[in-house]
């Protein structure tokens, strides 16, 4: 809790939640991790497919890893790197991502007013979760968020890639697909919002076995079947709700890359892997 002043001159008490996982998942020194994000950034080369769909579209969601960024990072900028020609017309983002810490039933906002992570800070848009609030697709926990890295790893893709915008971050337990494409249709039909699902693929297979395990669930995804399994992607029930949302609006998913931490060079072990995977969907 800290002591802010508005523009009134008032003193406000302001909540934030602070960094969890700053040095051991990605750089906790500000200028080393806007040099490391900008690397890899600059190192993505958006498939054609992807940059001829991107012309003339804003991207409405992306599912991203939430690795390490020494194993997934890149996954995970083939992604953000999408925003680029769209990154003034994004002021809004739903940030969707497993719980990891906490055993949860349905879907968690935090109370506070404030993410922030070594770049900066994200204010929270207080009126898209009191609005979720009062139709009851979601409770407040802070538990839930004080030390889960799902969401907390893509804040500074975001605060790099977008120059301003408010966050609605919820961590997803246990719930149908209906509850999270519920909570979608609230909002995205703002041409300013983004969806962003957090997800890795398949855990602690053999590096061959988990490439089999995460092509099948790949094309689970890109066929718009919302029944991905936790054992498949530990982000799953976002995964699904968001499947089913696509569904029912006809949007459509493209894979723009795929890898696992076994290609992690020099970090890699190929006994037991981690898959990752990053989907743009317009």
């Amino acid at each position: 809790m800290l002591i802010s002043i508005d523009s009134e001159q008032r003193f406000v008490m302001m909540k934030y939640r602070l960094p969890a996982v700053a040095g051991s998942f990605y750089p906790a020194q500000a200028t080393q991790l806007n040099h490391d994000v900008m690397l890899l950034l600059s190192a993505v080369k958006v498939p054609e497919s992807v940059g001829k769909t991107l012309e003339n579209k804003i991207p409405k969601a992306l599912i991203v890893p939430h690795a390490g960024y020494c194993y997934s990072g890149a996954i995970a900028a083939s992604a953000y790197a999408c925003l680029k020609k769209s990154e003034n017309a994004i002021h809004r983002v739903i940030l969707l991502g497993p719980s990891h810490q906490v055993a949860l039933q349905g879907c968690a906002i935090p109370s506070h007013d404030m993410f922030t992570s070594p770049n900066g800070e994200i204010r929270i848009d207080q009126q898209a979760c009191q609005q979720l609030l009062d139709l009851n697709l979601v409770s407040v926990n802070d538990q839930a968020h004080v030390w889960e890295h799902s969401l907390e790893v893509q804040l500074p893709f975001l605060h790099f890639c977008l120059p301003s915008f408010q966050l609605v971050p919820i961590v997803v337990g246990h719930c149908p697909p209906e509850i999270i494409s519920n909570i979608l249709s609230i909002f995205v039909h703002s041409p300013d919002t983004l969806v962003v699902v957090s997800s890795d693929m398949s855990h602690y297979h053999a590096y061959h076995d988990a490439q089999i395990i995460d092509q099948k669930t790949i094309t689970k995804i890109e066929h718009l079947a919302p029944i991905i399994q936790v054992d498949e992607a530990c982000g799953c029930e976002a995964i699904n709700g968001l499947l089913y949302f696509c569904h029912l609006h006809h949007w459509q998913v493209q894979l723009i890359q795929q890898a696992n931490s076994g290609d992690s060079s020099p970090y890699g072990d190929k006994n037991k892997v981690v898959g990752y995977a990053s989907f743009i969907i317009h």
